[in-house]
């Protein structure tokens, strides 16, 4: 009996386990994620500045559909988020079968293209600010040394110009990112496929679109969906380089919300910005959500 209860209590204490294990990342997980995601609807129907929370009732609602800005920053949250998709995603790829060749000094340039990804968005994008400069700044002056421009060219100024050049930004950003996430899903494909492959005749090009590529379908869908959430979610660099400027040119989703927030020259819209959030994270969600139904049609196709 002794022995048997021993056994129940043992058995007790290991079911007990994995709760305690658990219990530290539930509570952060409640405290940091779904206690404040519960906060912003109770300021939705309030004018509330951070000090001082008027109930205004569906004003805030009301005025999401007036708000041109914001739809407008929606349209370029799309524009900002195809164009990275199509250069980022394909170069990436090309850069992770290029330095997965063994070529000499490989292991360098993946260093050298992994390590924006470590340093703080705001930081090189300062940095990009002066590469950017209409005078003295080094992409006109190499521009016009080999003659491709005849007169420098306002980047961040110019509403022409002003998406391409955030584009070209947040690309190197995350360039690297990717290459990673690449090259770990070349290096799980068996050697013994491409021997036979060159056993087969097949060229390069041949190899790449009918071995590599369906290989890395897997990991090339998860690279896929950080990539479209992370396009959609970016604003930290274009607040450093344009603000949203100019004339909201570049005012994406969440540069506008964080605007309304922290811009020293208005008073603090939390109640109306919490509204923008809800209605930024339901399109995220959307896109997502699109995303893997065509994801998942696709694999039953194959």
């Amino acid at each position: 009996m002794a022995l048997q209860k021993k056994k129940l209590a043992r058995r007790k204490g290991d079911g007990l386990a994995p709760f305690f294990m658990l219990g530290l990342a539930v509570f952060l997980l409640i405290i940091t994620s779904i206690y404040p995601f519960f906060w912003l609807f109770r300021y939705v129907l309030y004018d509330y500045n951070g000090f001082i929370a008027y109930y205004t009732g569906l004003d805030n609602v009301k005025r999401l559909f007036s708000d041109v800005i914001f739809w407008k920053s929606v349209l370029h949250t799309f524009e900002y988020a195809a164009m990275k998709l199509v250069i980022v995603i394909p170069v990436s790829l090309l850069l992770a079968v290029i330095i997965s060749s063994n070529i000499p000094g490989s292991k360098l340039f993946r260093g050298v293209f992994f390590l924006p990804t470590v340093i703080s968005a705001a930081v090189y994008s300062l940095i990009f600010t002066f590469v950017f400069a209409v005078f003295n700044g080094p992409l006109n002056a190499v521009l016009q040394d080999l003659h491709v421009i005849n007169a420098p060219i306002d980047w961040l100024g110019s509403a022409k110009w002003v998406m391409i050049s955030i584009v070209m930004v947040a690309v190197w950003g995350a360039i690297g990112n990717y290459m990673i996430y690449f090259i770990s899903g070349l290096t799980s494909i068996p050697n013994e496929v491409y021997e036979s492959c060159m056993i087969d005749g097949a060229n390069a090009p041949q190899t790449f679109f009918r071995i590599t590529l369906p290989m890395l379908s897997p990991i090339l869908k998860v690279i896929l969906l950080l990539a479209v959430t992370g396009a959609f979610k970016d604003y930290e660099s274009i607040i450093v380089l344009t603000n949203g400027g100019p004339n909201n040119r570049s005012n994406v989703m969440f540069s506008y919300i964080y605007n309304l927030i922290f811009s020293s020259s208005t008073t603090p819209q939390i109640g109306y910005a919490t509204v923008l959030s809800i209605i930024a994270a339901l399109i995220i969600g959307a896109i997502t959500a699109i995303y893997l139904y065509f994801a998942r049609k696709l694999d039953d196709v194959v």
